[in-house]
């Protein structure tokens, strides 16, 4: 019975970190909820720009808004309520990528963990760089996207469908932007090699493509492609970096001192 319960004892450890993080980055995510609750309107005024100026027509006094609606009773407490949690999740995510990493952290060596500071002093930016990334493109794809509507046909947006899609585009652009702080931060604790990285690089590239077709918001080939070719790049980019931080890791540890000048032929056996 001893020895199940010290072989148990691992994994329940494990489960309480994940919990013990989990609930701490829940926290942080709700408390950045509230922020985005207070700013609702301004939240929505901004990202309703690449369809219609919602600020105008609210200070108009105007019924409706471009191609946007709201319906159902529910319909404008449910989006507050969405444009919240996801507006708390983009702003914590400083705290929430530092929780995934301390999960990971404690199975790493000191001199790992010195080197992983990197993850947490790049994540944020790369980040923020995505989700920026996002916002940007996001009125060229609505406009291609209202481009394929038909002639002589209006097409009317329900409002929280249109902010959901903005919202997770977002999101998923600042998501997919860690991707090369990750294998860095992997190489620089040896656990990837940049040979490791690159090797498979025709596999990666799929994957890259896959991941953008399976959970882009919308299926056009242009919004996959404003995110694929950006982490194609960042992916040989990282590649690149391990292997420049593999020669300089191989390099030092070759002057390493051995103790033996040369190594003495082989003796042949009588």
């Amino acid at each position: 019975m001893a020895s199940n319960s010290d072989a148990r004892m691992p994994l329940l450890e494990h489960l309480r970190e994940l919990r013990k993080r989990g609930f701490r980055a829940s926290i942080v995510i709700v408390l950045a909820s509230i922020v985005g609750w207070y700013f609702y309107n301004d939240i929505i005024t901004q990202l309703a720009l690449p369809v219609c100026d919602l600020k105008a027509a609210q200070s108009s006094g105007a019924t409706h808004c471009g191609a946007l609606y709201i319906n159902g009773v529910l319909g404008p407490l449910n989006l507050q309520i969405k444009v919240a949690l996801l507006t708390g999740i983009i702003l914590s995510a400083p705290f929430w990528l530092y929780q995934l990493w301390a999960f990971i952290a404690p199975g790493l060596h000191r001199k790992e963990k010195r080197n992983s500071i990197l993850f947490l002093l790049s994540a944020t930016p790369f980040f923020a760089l995505g989700a920026t990334l996002g916002y940007v493109i996001l009125p060229i794809a609505i406009k291609v996207l209202f481009g394929f509507t038909p002639n002589a046909l209006s097409n009317l947006v329900r409002f929280d469908d249109y902010l959901d899609f903005v919202m997770r585009i977002i999101l998923l652009f600042g998501l997919a932007f860690e991707l090369p702080i990750f294998l860095v931060t992997f190489n620089l604790i040896g656990f990837l090699r940049g040979t490791t990285i690159l090797r498979p690089w025709r596999i990666w590239v799929f994957s890259i493509v896959l991941f953008t077709a399976a959970f882009t918001p919308t299926a056009d080939p242009f919004t996959m492609a404003l995110l694929a070719i950006p982490l194609c790049g960042l992916y040989f980019m990282a590649g690149g970096i391990a292997l420049l931080v593999d020669r300089r890791r191989d390099k030092r540890s070759a002057q390493i001192p051995t103790g033996v000048s040369t190594i003495e032929a082989a003796t042949p056996i009588e």
